[in-house]
Parts: C-alpha cells; structure tokens; sequence
C-alpha cells in the first residue's frame, strides 16, 4: 500500500462512520415518532440560553440549545396536561459517544412540574461547542453537580420503570 491516496481512503472509509453518527442525537424508545436531530433540525426549535457555571464554578457560560421537552413532544412523548399517572414513571436515557449516561425523570424535564431549564446545547459563549464538548451537550441548569451535563450526546432514549 505504497499508493497514499488509497491510505486516504481505507482511513476515510473507517473514520466516516464515527464522525456521522457523533453528528447526530437519535430520540427512541417510548415515542411516536422517533427523530435524528442534527444541527439544522435543532435550529428549527425555538433557542433557550442557560447560563452556567464551569465545572470549578468560577466563570459563568451561556449556553445556547432547545429544551429536552420540546424536542420529546416533537418526537410524541407524554408531556404537559397528559403527564400523569402511569405515564410519571417514565424516564429519559441521555447516551453519550463514550457510553456514559445519565437519567432524567419526565417530569424533571416538564414545564407544569418545574422551571428548571435542561437543554440540549450546541453552544457556548457564542461558539460551537468544543470539540471535546460537542457537537451537542446537555446542560442542567441550576444543579450543583456537572454530571449530568452530558458532553457528545448522542442519543435520548425514552423508557418506562419496570416494577
């Protein structure tokens, strides 16, 4: 394999399918209809800003996405008036590139139950988000803890609690 441009292309032909699907959050499970949300697709929701701090809670970020809830009543999950009973024991799954994941229950993300803010972001401070960071993030706001603001996002899966 002396020829560099065949290289180039058994390399792109491996990468390709890591840079195209960190590309993308896919929302399943428990939904009516399920979504891959890109960046175009997120900029066709309206725009929240959450400010945060660093992880050392010394410098505020501005962040800038759509909520989780109107990306899952896009998708046909129970929300607002409709979220009760049985259908408070469902939850969201946030899967990240590097397997981490973190739970949030419905109603943590419903208007009628709080106002707390959690967002699905692809900026900071008016730049896309790092590439460490991104292309999507989920940042909560107002928990003392960062561990469930989520870095590289990649999937919302949505799911009942079994008793």
């Amino acid at each position: 394999m002396k020829n560099p441009f065949f290289k180039l292309l058994i390399a792109a032909l491996f990468f390709i399918p890591f840079l195209t699907s960190a590309q993308v959050v896919k929302v399943t499970g428990e939904v009516l209809t399920p979504l891959d949300i890109d960046a175009v697709a997120l900029h066709q929701f309206t725009q929240t800003t959450v400010i945060r701090k660093d992880k050392d809670g010394k410098v505020d970020h501005t962040y800038t996405g759509v909520t989780l809830s109107d990306i899952l009543k896009k998708a046909g999950v129970t929300m607002g008036d409709a979220l009760k009973g049985k259908n408070l024991t469902k939850y969201v799954i946030v899967d990240a590139s590097d397997n981490y994941q973190v739970v949030f229950a419905l109603a943590e993300l419903d208007k009628n139950y709080t106002d707390r803010l959690i967002i699905l972001a692809d900026t900071v401070d008016g730049k896309p988000l790092p590439a460490g960071e991104g292309p999507f993030r989920i940042i909560v706001q107002g928990e003392k803890k960062p561990a469930r603001c989520v870095r590289q996002v990649i999937g919302l899966k949505v799911m009942f609690a079994k008793s």
